[in-house]
């Protein structure tokens, strides 16, 4: 059997797998969970069981090495058959706030932390955006002065996902207070129970079911060691995670967008009127093929972008595959506030209730189309990159 058969065979097990836990473990639940504001802590450790939160990282840490059309693969069955971004979001915040440790950290620091989070008895959360400062990460303002063999931390930080309930942040902090610009910037490792961390939980349109939460550091001590990679080159390093979370994010727009289109056509089937069912009507049929046309092109899109980053090619990711990213992440985003909008207009006065999916991925859509990056961002990026 060739290496791409054993991919597919791979990615269909896992997609069997995914789908199968979204329609028990999530799916039933998810609605209470959105009200509740949060999702049980054991869930972590049920997806770490299947091997899940450990995907895409090295052996040695816990981790299974995986390529991204794995990856994604589990990523948009849990999106289409769990619905919930919030969920997603909360459940997966480690993919982006390990990355840094994962690359740049030391031996030791990668081994004290990195395990129990992928076993799913730590949780780990990035913390970058500060109020007032949005996607200008090079005029962060949260210090952390060195003193002795430790470093003092001071500053705000807003909108961190898992910020409530995470063990570890991965912090950019100012290491270099001469510097204002990108230079003096620094990726730090706090642990959640840091005397002098404070924690306000945020209310949201929606990802209701993951807490966000601002930061607040007032004269937090943490050991030197906990620096990640050399001090001054954390702006890089942010610069870098963003792609992996970007093509993630593509990925669960695109499970998001066909879980519209599922109940979409699921309700159109059963609902009647004036004597027929809503998909025998030219319009409503229509209305679903624009929808998986969108779906379709995202897809192969998302497969083409995926292929090239695990190719090996280190030519293949270069300045062309980080714009083919930004625009994917739009184009993803789109289709799925497309379906949203036309799934809720299908489903009628029930679209706008809750407990529909189609409603609460509505409600989702902004957050993933602003989310590592916006919309604009993501097109000067993209048109810098291609020399325009």
């Amino acid at each position: 059997m060739s290496m791409p058969e054993i991919l597919d065979e791979d990615v269909r097990l896992l997609e069997g797998a995914a789908r199968r836990f979204a329609l028990t473990e999530i799916a039933p639940h998810i609605n209470d969970w959105e009200e509740a504001g949060e999702f049980p802590r054991r869930l972590y450790a049920k997806a770490a069981e299947l091997g899940w939160l450990a995907l895409g990282y090295p052996e040695a840490l816990g981790g299974a090495p995986s390529p991204w059309h794995l990856r994604n693969a589990m990523t948009v069955a849990l999106a289409r058959f769990g619905g919930s971004g919030g969920l997603m979001a909360g459940l997966f915040s480690h993919n982006i706030g390990l990355p840094p440790l994962v690359r740049h950290g030391s031996a030791e620091l990668q081994r004290e932390i990195i395990p129990p989070i992928l076993r799913g008895e730590k949780i780990a959360a990035l913390a970058i955006t500060e109020p007032g400062g949005g996607t200008d990460v090079s005029s962060l303002r949260t210090t952390a002065r060195l003193d002795g063999d430790e470093y003092v931390v001071d500053g705000d930080k807003t909108f961190i996902t898992s910020g409530m309930r995470a063990d570890w942040f991965t912090v950019a902090v100012r290491t270099d207070l001469k510097i204002k610009g990108p230079g003096g910037i620094s990726m730090l490792m706090v642990p959640g129970d840091a005397p002098g961390l404070s924690r306000s939980p945020l209310k949201k349109m929606g990802w209701l079911c993951s807490d966000t939460a601002q930061l607040h550091f007032e004269g937090v001590r943490v050991p030197a060691r906990y620096l990640v990679g050399e001090a001054g080159t954390g702006f890089k390093m942010i610069l870098t995670n963003f792609n992996g979370e970007r093509l993630s994010m593509a990925a669960m727009a695109l499970g998001f967008s066909e879980c519209c289109y599922d109940e979409a056509l699921a309700w159109a089937r059963q609902r009647k009127t004036f004597g027929t069912a809503l998909v025998d009507h030219q319009v409503i049929r229509h209305k679903l093929m624009d929808m998986k046309m969108r779906i379709e092109s995202t897809r192969a899109w998302l497969d083409t972008v995926s292929s090239r980053a695990d190719s090996g090619d280190k030519s293949a990711k270069g300045a062309e595959w980080v714009a083919q990213v930004c625009l994917l992440k739009n184009h993803a985003t789109q289709t799925m506030q497309f379906c949203a909008d036309q799934g809720v207009q299908i489903l009628g006065g029930m679209g706008f209730m809750r407990g529909t999916a189609c409603e609460r991925i509505y409600r989702e859509v902004k957050v993933m189309m602003i989310g590592g990056g916006t919309e604009e961002i993501m097109k000067e990026l993209a048109s810098r990159q291609l020399g325009l």
